[in-house]
């Protein structure tokens, strides 16, 4: 069943804006006011939902999004809502937007044309109504009805039955509620199926496996489901240890890289696949270089500026393995791969001096090298947060006239800028042709400043490059995803 059926149920509205100086617990006059939908995206993109981050507990987060939603422009939450699912990749919260959605009449309207585009697996099904149903049950709004009654044609037999669970809230349940009409017969007789609850057992790989006992029929498993092409990329990546202790030959787990179907993993899915298995790492880094190729390719020069002080170390959520220098760096590792030239400056300094060190690497490696070279330099230049205006002016004196060269500067961060939390009225003075800051934190504001950067990201998706590239008019060759 959803976890949200045990969560925390409190989703008060709060009716008193936070301030708009407060960056990363302290507060500054320097962080911009930003409109509603720039905060909506910033609290959807950069977020678990009800999950605790270092300055910004995840309750404050959800109640930050109830907040906005009925403030924002309802075609702005929309696009917002499938842009979450599609393109940013996160399960759960689209589905709280939705629900978000229904309880205003200007965005009601919209729920319809939303739920079939986010519903992409069949237990999102009953993951919203888990949802709608969080603080007690109530009726169901016409709109969801009839986005729940499209989203059910989505799916074929399989898909349905590897998600018909013993759970509280069954499929068999949302379809008596929504009564989805058959497109054809063969839909007829799915829906009277999974209403009798007789759906055909899916071939899954945890059913195969779950009938295996020796090493050998485990291994006869993987084959089967590798050569078949019936097993996820997920699926793949997170069991390559287990292929591995059940003897699977090698050239089976690298024909099962290289035919990885990756559209909905993020580059972090790759880098724990890589951590938790030896021998492999080229054919993961390969597989997820394949599985972004078509991302738009960034010309010139591209200067990128890690934040490895001591916030970046904190681990993104309570049930993850990822701290946010993971992030920022499976970030940079892809983006390098994506820019025709780039350099990379590690950052950090010391609180107490309030003042910034760096190393400048001017031929930094490619692929996981690149992330393991970062990685290296936490705590080497100092336990505290980013110095955003001394790096840069550091940068300005060391390069000279170079910094003409630089089409972009891209800075990875997690909003902790002891160069402005402390009162400087020093802006940093960014010299690319276009600066960005990716924000790897879910801060209710981050470091806007208004008129220095070209653009504010919000989230770690492998996305943040179709936002530069729509910012610079470059064409973005990625295909949506479903």
């Amino acid at each position: 069943m959803s976890k949200f059926n045990s969560t925390k149920k409190s989703t008060d509205l709060k009716k008193n804006q936070i301030s708009v100086g407060e960056i990363a617990g302290r507060v500054t006059n320097t962080a911009a006011a930003q409109s509603n939908i720039q905060l909506l995206r910033r609290a959807v993109l950069a977020n678990l939902l009800w999950e605790n981050i270092a300055y910004m507990d995840g309750q404050k987060v959800v109640d930050e999004i109830v907040r906005l939603v009925p403030i924002c422009d309802p075609k702005d939450v929309a696009n917002l809502t499938i842009e979450a699912r599609v393109m940013q990749k996160l399960r759960h919260t689209p589905l709280f937007l939705a629900v978000q959605m229904c309880k205003h009449d200007a965005t009601r309207p919209y729920v319809k044309e939303v739920l079939p585009k986010i519903i992409t697996r069949a237990d999102m099904l009953t993951d919203f109504m888990a949802l709608y149903w969080m603080d007690g049950k109530c009726p169901i709004c016409n709109a969801a009805k009839q986005g729940l009654r499209e989203a059910f044609h989505n799916f074929n037999e399989y898909k349905f039955a590897k998600y018909d669970r013993d759970a509280e809230i069954k499929l068999r349940d949302v379809m008596f509620m929504v009564r989805p009409k058959p497109a054809n017969q063969l839909e007829a007789v799915l829906y009277k199926k999974i209403a009798d609850r007789t759906l055909e057992t899916p071939e899954t790989w945890e059913v195969l496996l779950s009938k295996a006992h020796t090493n050998a029929e485990k291994s006869a498993v993987w084959e089967k489901l590798i050569n078949e092409g019936k097993i996820g990329g997920k699926a793949m990546l997170m069991n390559l240890r287990n292929m591995q202790d059940a003897g699977v030959p090698r050239p089976v787990i690298e024909k099962g890289l290289k035919e990885l179907k990756g559209t909905m993993l993020l580059p972090l899915d790759f880098l724990k696949a890589m951590r938790m298995c030896s021998g492999f790492d080229r054919e993961i880094e390969d597989a997820m270089l394949k599985t972004y190729e078509n991302m738009p390719k960034l010309p010139g020069k591209t200067l990128f500026i890690v934040d490895v002080s001591g916030s970046m170390g904190s681990i993104t959520s309570s049930g993850s393995t990822f701290s946010r220098m993971d992030q920022a760096a499976a970030m940079a590792m892809l983006a390098a791969n994506q820019c025709e030239d780039f350099e990379l400056v590690c950052t950090a300094g010391n609180d107490y001096s309030r003042t910034e060190k760096q190393e400048y690497i001017k031929y930094p490696s490619k692929g996981f090298k690149m992330f393991q070279d970062i990685n290296s330099m936490y705590n080497k230049l100092g336990g505290g947060g980013i110095f955003t205006y001394q790096c840069i002016e550091k940068l300005r004196k060391q390069l000279g006239d170079k910094i003409h060269d630089y089409a972009r500067i891209i800075v990875f961060s997690d909003s902790q800028d002891i160069d402005v939390s402390y009162g400087s009225t020093n802006k940093p003075r960014p010299f690319g042709k276009y600066n960005y800051i990716c924000d790897v934190s879910a801060h209710t504001h981050g470091i806007n400043y208004k008129g220095v950067w070209t653009a504010e990201i919000s989230g770690w998706s492998e996305h943040f490059l179709t936002y530069i590239a729509a910012f610079e008019g470059i064409e973005n060759q990625f295909a949506d995803l479903n």
